[in-house]
């Protein structure tokens, strides 16, 4: 398989999976599962993302999620330790259970579900863990038997490990935690290029205050890669090359899992009818219930 051929592959797999894999972090049963172990969103995402990495230290949870601001994780992270790490994937596993299933509804007993699960998790066997800290987290986590969550689980890992490289691309780009988040943030000329939570949504969910912003900003303009206009930061020319350079970077990074898979298309393919019913299930932010 060409390079070319395995960076669209890579590029499909994010597109296909993402819906599948937030539906952890984006459903109606949250609230219900932050009263059961006693924390708040940030404190429950914290802990739900990063429950493979076990009772790490915080700067460990901060630097895998690189785009949150380390105070936060600082003061979140340790409260899901006390919580219970065990009990926050027990919590994350039954939740995922109810709303995967009735999202899927009949598909949830396809057999062609399990046959993707199972695909998906050769694939994530093969990987190179490398320098991909949280993807390796998940991989060496429990996987559940049921076949919805098995899938969710095959889908995280390699999620997880095509997210560990798009952090590298960050870094080779020298932007710093809160410049990648004003950076991805700042207006497109191509909206449709890029999916964004809006800088206030955005400070609110990664714990950046207006005055980090706005220095990250700051320092965004003094390399030419944004500027301020009326609704906000937009990218200036070099700021569009830069983001299209990085995503570039991101699909061949994330590429070598899929070269040696000759059905490589087809089984990232198979995944959209469950992406499918997620947002056809209006339970995931900017959807609607079909």
């Amino acid at each position: 398989m060409s390079s070319d051929t395995s960076n669209a592959i890579a590029r499909t797999a994010y597109t296909a999976f993402e819906p599948f894999h937030i539906t952890a972090y984006f459903n109606p049963l949250l609230k219900s599962a932050g009263e059961e172990t006693g924390l708040d969103g940030h404190a429950w995402y914290a802990g739900s993302r990063a429950e493979p990495l076990g009772p790490t230290p915080a700067s460990v949870v901060a630097a895998a999620f690189y785009n949150f601001n380390p105070a936060l994780v600082e003061r979140v992270w340790p409260q899901a330790v006390e919580a219970g790490l065990g009990k926050i994937a027990e919590v994350r596993w039954s939740i995922l259970d109810r709303v995967l299933g009735d999202a899927l509804g009949s598909l949830a007993s396809e057999p062609k579900l399990v046959e993707v699960g199972n695909r998906l998790r050769d694939i994530g066997d093969t990987a190179v863990f490398a320098g991909r800290t949280l993807s390796a987290a998940w991989h060496a986590s429990d996987r559940p038997d049921s076949p919805h969550l098995a899938l969710w689980h095959s889908i995280a890992v390699i999620r997880e490990w095509r997210g560990d490289g798009h952090l590298a691309a960050l870094v080779d780009a020298q932007l710093d935690p809160t410049e990648a988040v004003v950076f991805h943030e700042a207006i497109h000329p191509d909206p449709k290029s890029r999916r964004v939570l809006g800088k206030r949504i955005t400070q609110i969910t990664r714990g950046w205050s207006d005055e980090e912003w706005d220095a990250a900003a700051d320092r965004l303009i003094a390399r030419g890669l944004v500027e301020r206009q009326d609704k906000g930061e937009a990218l200036t020319e070099h700021g569009v090359d830069l983001d299209a350079h990085i995503e570039a970077r991101t699909d061949a990074l994330a590429a070598s899992i899929w070269r040696d898979v000759p059905d490589a298309e087809d089984i990232v393919l198979s995944v959209r009818p469950y992406s499918k019913a997620i947002i056809d299930a209006g339970i995931l932010p900017g959807t609607k219930k079909k």
